[in-house]
């Protein structure tokens, strides 16, 4: 590699790397317990062992128990139902208004076969909430949303060239090399490396679906005004209704319509996931990989008739697949702890790249080093 192009991918990788590090250790740091959210939640309580429903027992009327958690919150009114695919309960989330933001709304969770209203955190308090937020938005919305996935494509920009300085620097060590007999800073240097290419795959890829995470609201809303607007032209004229269609019967035909699926929520009219005059009835597999992927069956809210189900769009495919790959919550407990494992590689990245930063020489110094190391042969780097 000639030095000049050398020399610019050692710029690109500096600057890169210098602007998102901070910000990437604090998503490294945040992320790793929400690897283990649902566990952690089970430890502290926030999420009770729920009793398993008795032997012939049958599910509880829906609309009984979103009148339930509507008496738990008066004044409110249901915005979405859904059910715990790993636990007999389901859980209603209810605010002041149909468009009332995630921060603002009640959760009522209820046993989905006695009906009983049973005793759990709200999703947005709470220690694990604070970690969530600061991971996802820094608690200031879509703005910090997009710029943390900005920090994320600038980290993905860095790792592809660390990968390609990496080459010309070990061209003649051997892998795993750490020289510990010159230099302090050439022993973190050879750490800072070894590092970055044992966790190069994974933090590309966490990355990468760390970018796609962010731009969730624009892509729902994308996906709202496209296909959704379709049938809610239909429906412009017509106030919503002030009067629901029994939800029970609106989810037994959205089953009906997808047998080989299950519902895994239903968000009301007016929450802009289903417009203002559906039910959305949001139907899923039930593997690893196709529970991830949802089916929408609009319900006509008003006479509970079958309306539509439109078809998810790519891109709404790959952001419901990037979800649950940036968590690592695809295989259980074994790839949970792989991805803690990884974060923890990755944060001595971050913070040996720091270290070489405040101990940090000239470009040219820098560029010069890169080539000896690798030009010259092993005998000599270790003399």
């Amino acid at each position: 590699m000639q030095r000049s192009t050398l020399k610019a991918w050692f710029l690109v990788h500096k600057w890169t790397s210098l602007v998102c590090t901070l910000f990437l250790l604090l998503l490294c740091l945040t992320g790793l317990p929400l690897v283990f959210w649902e566990e952690i939640s089970h430890l502290t309580g926030a999420d009770p062992e729920v009793e398993a429903a008795a032997p012939g027992a049958q599910p509880a009327n829906i609309d009984v128990l979103v009148e339930k958690a509507l008496a738990k919150y008066p004044g409110d009114v249901p915005l979405f139902f859904g059910w715990d695919d790993h636990s007999p309960s389901v859980y209603v989330n209810t605010g002041a208004r149909p468009d009332t933001p995630p921060p603002e709304m009640h959760t009522a969770v209820l046993h989905q076969y006695t009906g009983e209203v049973l005793p759990a955190a709200q999703f947005n308090e709470g220690v694990m909430y604070f970690l969530y937020r600061l991971h996802t938005d820094v608690f200031v919305g879509l703005p910090g949303m997009l710029f943390l996935g900005a920090m994320a494509l600038l980290f993905a920009v860095a790792i592809v060239s660390g990968l390609v300085l990496y080459g010309p620097f070990m061209r003649k060590l051997p892998f795993g090399t750490l020289r510990t007999g010159r230099s302090r800073r050439l022993a973190w240097l050879d750490l800072h490396n070894v590092l970055g290419v044992v966790t190069l795959g994974w933090a590309f890829v966490v990355g990468i679906t760390g970018a796609i995470n962010t731009l969730a609201g624009p892509l729902e809303q994308a996906w709202q005004a496209d296909q959704l607007g379709e049938f809610a032209a239909r429906y412009q004229d017509r106030p919503r209704p002030g009067k629901l269609a029994s939800l029970d019967a609106a989810v037994a035909t959205a089953r009906a319509s997808e047998p080989d699926m299950v519902p895994a929520f239903v968000s009301f009219p007016g929450t802009g996931y289903s417009g203002n005059h559906h039910y959305g009835v949001f139907m899923h597999g039930n593997t690893p990989l196709t529970e991830r992927l949802y089916r929408p069956v609009l319900i006509d809210a008003e006479t509970g008739e079958l309306t539509a189900k439109p078809e998810l769009p790519g891109y709404m495919t790959t952001l419901l697949l990037s979800q649950p790959l940036h968590f690592g919550d695809y295989g259980g407990m074994p790839l949970k702890i792989l991805w803690a494992l990884l974060d923890l590689l990755t944060i001595g990245v971050l913070v040996s790249g720091l270290y070489l930063w405040f101990k940090r020489g000239s470009t040219e110094a820098r560029v010069t080093e890169i080539e000896r190391s690798g030009l010259i042969g092993n005998g000599e780097a270790q003399a």
